[in-house]
This record gives structure tokens, sequence and C-alpha cells, in this order.
């Protein structure tokens, strides 16, 4: 099966692959690439020439792809000729978390409007005038996917979502937090979630005074409250500290021993301790999207992590995410880049205090701990924009700053960006394979840049940062909005960066295992959020983990065969073994 997809952001009036294919539009005579004044239409019964042409239309405008002719009898839905296909569907089941693995633009979002009743799917038939329920359902095999789909056909199901982009709650809703949670209580609970999330002291807040995290806990709250059939949780890990997203963990698992959660998830180590079952989702980013039958989670994350589906004989991805085994690097960082001490800053009622410390060349630095302890107080401090009250700090080493929030608010596509912060370097050599390549931004190049995803503006954010000359690159939240495969590039270009060009990094995170991936050593934040903090550290990588995770009261072993942390059950016999060995974050397998 050939079909060819037609990525209109990147084909508008002006652009090189409009040009491009209006120049070639009827050029056999036939109807092959046909324009009707407006839009382009590839024909997937094209002739091989035309087809030839359309492939190399400038900028990937269009997506050629052959898949395997029995997938054509699983398509779902399909929107336009050249448009976007999904096929197959995650399972809503009873009494079980179920993940959804995979990257952004694959159909995530087109599957939950399918399985919530908003799009009825064509089957493909995108010219159909009449579409119907009972078609899909006919063509589903028996089980419990198609008993769901004939309830929701009926409207015998309640659907409650959490949201993706938490940050667009208070532009959507204006008031206070307790009135917000109120007016969605359907299941008479408010009390009890209010207090179970850390919310109760928020409640006379506004909207637009919440941080990402408080955002993040009242999405998840008001979804809680809401009386439904199934719940659909879209990244609810995102701006959570450790100690809240384990929170988030005992919560959602509760809620599926009475309803059917399904669960996206891009922190590998919240989802494997969290989901019973897990769909891969995989394809192209804009063309076509496929989801697996569900497999046991260590199954799924291992075969999602390694590329290859086995099952399915398909590779995912051009070469495994390998964890490798941690060795002493002392050997081969350099000299100081920056030395503080005894740093103190206030911050209305918030105090931060710091050790003595130092980052070397070709070192990073993981800066963990919990949220508002001061991890960006201190980056700030580092980066120049705060002043401190107390203590020293040298002020020698230039600096590369990625803050928490990007501002989008400009009027220019990614490629005017690009050469804005950093200049033609880069178009061509080491930085454009290992970090523009890497992290996808090259596909992002004519894209407007106020109309980027939040993990598209992550990836070009980190890119802009590592592609300044500096001595010292700080990057605060990398993870945040990249997906599971985006967040494994986006650690292994901050180290070939430092260790290729003898640099020193900070990066503030609450994914271990990019964490576990990016860090040479640990800064360790303890304290009260929004009260006070202490950061004490660098400390070697598995002293600093396990200094960290002790306060979390959470134990990690490695899996045998990808290597990967996994969180140990509550005590099961291996979390009561390495609690008495104080060993919370272990190297062995």
């Amino acid at each position: 099966m050939r079909i060819a997809v037609l990525i209109e952001d990147r084909c508008k009036p002006k652009s090189d692959a409009f040009d491009y294919l209006k120049k070639w539009a009827g050029s056999c005579g036939g109807e092959c690439i046909q324009f009707d004044g407006e839009k382009f239409r590839i024909l997937e019964s094209a002739c091989p020439p035309c087809f030839i042409r359309a492939k190399h239309c400038p900028d990937d405008a269009v997506i050629v792809i052959n898949l395997p002719a029995e997938l054509k009898t699983d398509m779902i839905h399909r929107y336009s000729l050249n448009g976007f296909r999904l096929f197959r569907l995650p399972t809503p089941s009873k009494e079980s978390v179920v993940g959804i693995l995979g990257p952004n633009g694959m159909g995530k979002s087109t599957a939950f409007n399918i399985l919530n009743g908003s799009i009825v799917p064509n089957l493909g038939d995108f010219e159909a005038d009449d579409v119907w329920w009972e078609d899909a359902i006919e063509s589903l095999p028996r089980g419990e996917l198609r008993d769901f789909l004939s309830q929701v056909s009926e409207s015998n199901v309640k659907v409650a979502l959490k949201p993706q982009y938490v940050d667009h709650i208070p532009k959507a809703v204006k008031g206070k937090v307790g009135k917000l949670l109120s007016s969605v209580d359907e299941r008479g609970m408010f009390d009890e979630m209010a207090e179970k999330l850390g919310l109760s002291h928020l409640l006379e807040r506004d909207l637009d005074q919440l941080s990402g995290g408080e955002l993040q806990r009242v999405a998840i709250c008001a979804t809680l409250l809401k009386d439904a059939d199934v719940y659909f949780f879209d990244e609810p890990s995102s701006y959570l500290d450790i100690y809240e997203r384990m929170r988030i963990v005992k919560i959602i698992q509760e809620l599926a021993e009475t309803a059917r959660v399904i669960v996206i998830e891009h922190d590998l180590a919240v989802l494997d301790v969290l989901a019973d079952l897990i769909h891969i989702v995989y394809g192209k980013k804009g063309a076509f999207g496929i989801f697996t039958p569900a497999r046991t989670t260590r199954m799924a994350i291992n075969a999602y992590l390694d590329g290859f589906l086995v099952e399915q004989n398909v590779r995912i991805r051009d070469k495994p995410i390998k964890f490798k085994k941690h060795t002493d690097r002392s050997n081969e960082i350099g000299n100081p880049v920056v030395e503080w001490g005894g740093l103190e800053k206030s911050l209305g009622d918030f105090k931060l205090k710091t050790g003595d410390g130092k980052v070397h060349q070709s070192e990073v630095v993981g800066v963990v701990g919990p949220n508002g302890s001061g991890k960006t107080t201190m980056i700030k401090i580092l980066a120049g924009e705060h002043e401190y009250d107390g203590g020293w700090v040298t002020a020698d080493a230039s600096i590369s700053y990625k803050p928490q929030h990007i501002d989008l608010d400009m009027d220019c596509n990614v490629q005017t960006w690009l050469d804005a912060e950093v200049g033609p370097s880069w178009r061509s050599g080491e930085y454009n394979v290992n970090v523009i390549r890497a992290l996808g931004v090259d596909d992002l190049l004519t894209k407007d840049v106020n109309n980027l995803s939040g993990g598209e503006a992550q990836a070009v954010a980190i890119a802009i940062c590592l592609g300044k000359d500096a001595d010292l690159y700080l990057l605060d939240e990398p993870s945040a909005h990249l997906d599971a495969n985006a967040r494994m590039e986006a650690a292994k270009a901050i180290r070939r960066t430092m260790e290729s060009n003898e640099r020193a990094a900070f990066v503030i995170d609450h994914d271990v295992y990019f964490i576990d991936i990016v860090s040479d050593s640990l800064l360790v934040f303890e304290g009260e959020g929004g009260k006070h903090g202490m950061a004490e550290g660098p400390f070697k990588l598995r002293a600093g983990m396990n200094r960290f995770l002790s306060g979390v009261d959470v134990t990690f072993r490695r899996d045998h065969d990808s290597k990967r942390p996994r969180i140990n059950k509550s005590s099961s016999r291996k979390d009561r073994e390495q609690r008495e060995k104080g060993d919370y974050y272990s190297f062995d397998s």
C-alpha cells in the first residue's frame, strides 16, 4: 500500500514546495499532481515519474511511504486524500491502567476523539457522505474494543479528559481554584481529592497565579472529580516533581479499580510503575500512526527502547536507546568552570541556602529535588538573573541559559529564529548532526514559531541553548513536553556537546531516565516547597541518587535486558533488600 501525505504547513504560497508542485502539476498530461488554485492533490495511483517528482518535493512537504498491504483493512480513520491516516485503536480495559507510548503526532488525539465519540471513524473512506458507527464496529474483531465502541455509539459512555497542555487552562478558564473544582465535583469528593493532591491551601488562589505543577494538579483533580466511565490522562507527570509523580501513580491506580483508565505518558519510569498494559504507537509524524496490540508493561517499554517490534517485524527507530553502565569519569573532566559557596537568597517568604560546590569542564550536573525548593532560583543566580544575598560565586564564565518557560511571542519561522540566536553555524558540521538533526529541528525550519507545539518549542530552545558559544550551559526542565524518544535524544545531545567541546552544564529535571543518561553528578535540593531549600553537592551520581531517593522513599533497580532504571514496588523483596543496604539507586541489574 503506497500513500502520499502532503504537509500543508510546508507548502504555503511562495514557498519552495508550493512553487515546485505548481511546476509539475499536470505535467504528465494526466491528473497525478493536481492544483485547484488553492491546494494540491497527489493521487496515490499516480504514474511512477509523478510519484518520484512528488517524493523529491523541497522541505519534505510530501511524504511518500510504502506500507504493508494487510494494513489496509486496519485503517480506522483518514482525514483527506493526502491527509493523516490512523490504523487500529487502543483498548480501554476494565480494572487496568492502559498506557500509550510513542512519539507525538502519531494520532493519539484522533484515537481519543474516536473513543469518546467525537469522531465517527470512516475506515479510510474520507469522501463518504454518511459515516456509520455500525460499519466501523463490524470491521473490528469480537472483543473488548468492539463492545466498548458499541456502547460509545449508543452514547452510553461518559469520558473525562485531563488535557496535555495545562498551561493553557488560565487562558480558557478564569476565577479561583476552589470555584473551578466545586463546579465539576460530580462524585462528591471535593475535600478528599483536594487534600490528596495537596491543593487545600490553593483554593482561594486565582488560576492565572498558579505554577505549572500547581496547574497540573488542579487539572488532574478536576478530571478525578468528574463521574465518568473512562478517564484519559494526557501527560499527567509534566511539571511535577518525583514526590508528586509517585502520589499521582497511587491515585490513578486506585481509580482504575472502578473505571477504565488510559494514560499517555512520556516519563518511562512513571509509565513503568503506573500501567498494567501498554499500546505502542508508531508511524510518521503528521502522516500516519499505527497502534500495536497491548503488551505487558515491561515488554512494551523494552521493545520501544530497542526500536524493534518483533511481533510486527517492524523497526521503529534506526538504533536502540541504550543505558550504559556508569563509570567514574573523574579522569575525563577538566578544570573548574564555576565555583560557589554558602550562597543565600531570599524571595518573599522563601529562603535558599547552599553548601560549597563546583562544576568542571566536560561535566554535566543533574539538579534534583522537590518543586519550590530553589532549583530555578540557584540557576538564575548562576545565570546572573538574580543577585544573591550572601556567600560567593565565581563570575568569569560565559553563560547560555534555557529557561523553564519558553517565550514564543515572535513573528518569524524557526529558521529565522536559529539564524538570529545561533548564526549560520547550525547549518552544517557536528552541531547540525548531533543537535539540530538529532532533536528533529531540521523538520521544523519553515514552521512559524508561534505555531510550535510544546514539544517542538522545547526542542528548538534546547538546540539554541546548545548552539551558543559559552562555558556553562543551564537548562531548566528540558524534558518537559518532549516524547520519550525525544527526551533520550535531548539527553544525549547535551552530553555530546559538553564532552566534545569541554564545556559544563547544569540540567534541572524530574525524569529519572533523563537524569540517568545525562548526568555525571548530582546537585541535590532538600527542604519544604515555597518555604526553604538547601542545595548540597554536587555528589557523584550514585551517592547523589541515594541521598535524593531516600528522601522520596523510593528504590530503583536495573532491568536485566535494557539496563534501564525501574521503580521497585513498595515492600517487594527487591525493595526491602536495597533499603537494607542503603542502595536506593542500584547500578546493577
